[in-house]
């Protein structure tokens, strides 16, 4: 397992072990011990995954504290353009984003920190994106913030996307609650 930092401090790259043989092919998305090693403090609390169709956003979600949460974030099948955003009003690189491919293919996975908002672009039908999250859902403490109102190109003319997703605050307008966290 190779992890990468990213430019937004706290979030990295990982790239999960991968083999091919005769029979299929085997991936390690989890190994506690290498995160250990790499800084990262993760609990796994819940998983889940959606399946979307090219062209769908969906983001940018987190949840607000107390039940804010880190994720793992990957693309067993197909592949997305996967995007976060530094939400901690103290970080240096507070509103910047980060993107890139995660797919079946390239075996890369997101290391999402607590303070960051999520989303991504569908760039296959059938893109599968599976989470590793270290809450639990909470309903009252789920949200986002809309999806172009990030300094980023979606590069999506007319994108499908949710009524709930369309109804999130600007960036410029979300009272972020996040701070860095001290280790």
């Amino acid at each position: 397992m190779q992890i990468e930092a990213l430019p937004l401090q706290g979030a990295h790259l990982i790239t999960m072990p991968f083999s091919t043989d005769h029979r299929g092919s085997f991936t390690k998305t989890f190994h506690d011990a290498n995160l250990q090693a790499a800084g990262i403090h993760f609990q796994l609390k819940e998983s889940y995954f959606s399946f979307s169709k090219a062209g769908v956003i969906r983001g940018m979600h987190f949840q607000l504290p107390p039940h804010q949460h880190s994720k793992v974030v990957f693309c067993p099948q197909g592949a997305i353009l996967d995007v976060i955003v530094d939400l901690r009003t103290d970080a240096a690189t507070y509103g910047q984003c980060y993107a890139t491919v995660l797919s079946a293919d390239n075996h890369k996975a997101y290391f999402i920190p607590e303070g960051f908002a999520h989303g991504f672009k569908a760039l296959t039908d059938d893109a599968m994106t599976y989470y590793l999250v270290s809450s639990e859902y909470s309903k009252d403490h789920d949200t986002g913030i809309r999806y172009d109102s990030l300094s980023f190109d979606w590069e999506q003319d007319n994108p499908i996307i949710s009524a709930r997703d369309l109804s999130f605050p600007a960036l410029a307008d979300f009272e972020s609650p996040f701070k860095m966290q001290i280790l």
